[in-house]
């Protein structure tokens, strides 16, 4: 499969990016660092993302945001139509700081979602039971790139963000209770998914352009004032030509 197009919204700069300035940055963080996050970046993936919509409970908001970096997916979207996503840092456990968070506001924020995953070749996939459902162990990687929606604590997904998804996947249930938390939710299929993306052929690395942007942020956000070093070899790099 070839990779599809895609892009890192989070960040500002999505743009080629100078492997030389990367290289000089990495030299004012630790080694050990700079090989994690090397490390890591061979475990993301932006084949799926996910997106949720009107979360309001910090602790679910913050759950959902720690599955999504540990199981290596790196970019989430919010649809705040109602509720500002407010994760918890504690629970979150810092994960926010090394993802790619795009924020949706406003009364047509679903709606946008929703246009801007499928332009960038997402297949939209709302998690509620449904009468065109499959279970998730039915689920078929190989169509292509999903984007996984969310709803909130209480009701689940709304009705038009049900209706305007392309697919509708569910988790077998097999007791009274007739729905997981949506962060216990986010992270079996998370789980699910990965396992099979892991398995497969799909070519669902980052690229070379993500990978490196993505570098040039967490680098940022580990060395100390890093914005004043930046300028100035950003300068020396200038001046070089």
């Amino acid at each position: 499969m070839s990779k599809f197009a895609y892009a890192v919204f989070t960040y500002p700069i999505f743009t080629e990016m100078n492997p030389k300035l990367i290289e000089k940055l990495k030299e004012f963080a630790v080694p050990e660092r700079v090989t994690l996050f090397e490390e890591i970046l061979q475990q993301r993936t932006n084949y799926f993302t996910v997106a949720i919509e009107d979360i309001y409970q910090e602790h679910n908001a913050s759950a959902v945001l720690r599955s999504c970096d540990c199981f290596g997916i790196q970019t989430v979207h919010t649809i705040e139509k109602q509720n500002e996503f407010k994760p918890n840092s504690e629970v979150a456990m810092g994960a926010s700081k090394w993802l790619s968070i795009n924020h949706h506001k406003g009364d047509n924020a679903l709606k946008d979602t929703y246009k801007e995953l499928k332009k960038q070749g997402y297949r939209i996939v709302a998690t509620t039971p449904h009468t065109n459902d499959v279970t998730l162990n039915e689920f078929d990687i190989s169509k292509g790139p999903a984007a996984f929606i969310f709803g909130t604590e209480m009701r689940g997904l709304t009705q038009d963000a049900i209706d305007l998804a392309d697919e509708h996947l569910r988790i077998p249930m097999y007791g009274f209770t007739e729905s997981f938390n949506i962060s216990v939710s986010v992270a079996i299929i998370l789980h699910h998914i990965r396992e099979k993306l892991n398995e497969s052929d799909i070519n669902w690395h980052l690229s070379e352009n993500e990978h490196q942007t993505i570098l040039f942020q967490w680098l940022k956000a580990s060395i100390k004032k890093s914005d004043l070093i930046i300028n100035r070899l950003e300068q020396d790099l200038a001046d070089e030509k």
